[in-house]
């Protein structure tokens, strides 16, 4: 796999397919990254499982704090990595240790590791590096250029009304053909 670039269709079909993600590093102050990147992947539908030993025992936005992976009572789909690269190796040993093994390990922005993707991926592992799933989730789900941001576009058309209340965007394209 080529970690410089990924497809959309693979950011897409790890974000479509996972469910429970342990977020490790994740803070508890609310003017951090993990913090806006938990929450907001919380708010779409994902189990989240905070990790942080320094916290261990305690809840995050509701959700009870573990001091390492391994900790987790239940099965993890995807490990979201939010510590510093030279952290990374242990934790993706870690994660090659538990049964089920979780699908993916995500890196974020930042966070490089090509000995660790290499162990990941040779565990069956998918991997992903210098990304940030709620950056992915609202580029892909079209949430970002929705609300105009990076949309290339400038337009003062209204966007198109999916529902009614709040909207929130899906990761699959929507199909206007099918409208009636």
């Amino acid at each position: 796999m080529n970690h410089d670039a990924y497809p959309d269709s693979y950011i897409r079909g790890i974000l479509n397919t996972v469910k429970t993600i342990a977020m490790v590093g994740i803070s508890p102050k609310e003017n951090r990254p993990s913090f806006f990147v938990f929450k907001y992947l919380l708010e779409r539908g994902y189990r989240m499982v905070p990790v942080n030993p320094g916290h261990a025992g305690k809840e995050i936005l509701g959700q009870r704090v573990y001091a390492k992976l391994s900790d987790i009572p239940e099965p993890i789909d995807m490990v979201d990595i939010f510590r510093a690269s030279a952290f990374v190796m242990p934790i993706v040993q870690e994660a090659l240790t538990l049964k089920p093994k979780p699908q993916v390990i995500w890196m974020q922005l930042t966070v490089r590791d090509d000995a660790a993707a290499a162990l990941a991926e040779a565990g069956g592992i998918k991997v992903v590096m210098n990304r940030c799933p709620k950056i992915e989730y609202g580029r892909l789900s079209s949430e970002i250029s929705w609300m105009g941001i990076n949309s290339r576009t400038l337009s003062s058309k209204r966007a198109q009304n999916y529902g009614t209340g709040f909207q929130r965007m899906g990761l699959n394209p929507i199909d206007n053909s099918r409208k009636t």
